[in-house]
């Protein structure tokens, strides 16, 4: 929303009085005098005139390690969630950014901006998604292959986009997939015939979750991990 209509919207003063408080440089966005009318406000600005706030939301963005067991969810009246990992006080604004199941690890996005969200976690972005895995049984040969011509998942009636697997070792790989469908990387699997037994997710985009941050703990997003999902 434009500032001058802002102004106009949560204060009494009409359009044109808006224009004039901004001209007269009486209102500040995120802490800096702001002259321009067409300048835009989003939800996550603090806007103040004369001092008084007029809007003061601020923005969450959390990288999780989740531990196996938990669930991705708000609430459950059987499992632990994963918003009981992080502080009560900003439990109520956050949404979980691309969800694991419970027997899955590993990174974990958490925040109250959903526009962000979607674009990190939006199948047609194709924004890559790094898991490291182990399975059942050894891993053929022809498995590489499969995931990078792309896997057919019948309830969605799609055909995946190429994957990349990294193996590491007989029953041990790295997989890259782009859309992060309902529990996709072990439907890859089961369709080559084979069964994950081991599944933690590593990076989402340029997000990595790194070898600093333990199981269950969680941190602020840099400026930098924010800015990077376009």
């Amino acid at each position: 929303m434009r500032l001058d209509r802002f102004i106009s919207k949560h204060t009494e003063h009409s359009h044109q009085t808006a224009r004039l408080l901004v001209a007269r440089g009486r209102v500040r966005v995120n802490q800096q005098q702001v002259h321009d009318l067409r300048a835009d406000i989003d939800r996550f600005a603090t806007v103040t005139l004369d001092g008084e706030v007029l809007q003061e939301n601020t923005a969450h963005y959390l990288m999780l390690h989740k531990p196996v067991g938990y669930l991705s969810a708000t609430r459950d009246p059987c499992h632990p969630t994963v918003l009981e990992l992080v502080a009560p006080e900003l439990r109520p604004c956050l949404h979980i950014g691309g969800r694991l199941d419970r027997s899955t690890s590993g990174l974990l996005i958490l925040t109250n901006d959903g526009l962000w969200s979607r674009r990190l976690t939006e199948p047609k972005l194709k924004v890559p998604k790094v898991y490291h895995l182990r399975t059942a049984a050894p891993i053929s040969a022809e498995t590489a292959h499969r995931f990078a011509e792309g896997i057919y998942l019948s309830y969605e009636d799609l055909t995946t986009s190429p994957a990349q697997l990294q193996q590491l070792g007989e029953r041990e790989a790295r997989l890259t997939i782009y859309e992060g469908r309902y529990h996709q990387v072990k439907r890859m699997f089961t369709a080559v015939g084979n069964r994950i037994v081991a599944l933690h997710r590593e990076r989402m985009g340029s997000i990595d979750l790194g070898e600093d941050l333990s199981s269950g703990a969680y941190r602020a997003l840099t400026p930098i991990e924010i800015a990077s999902v376009g």
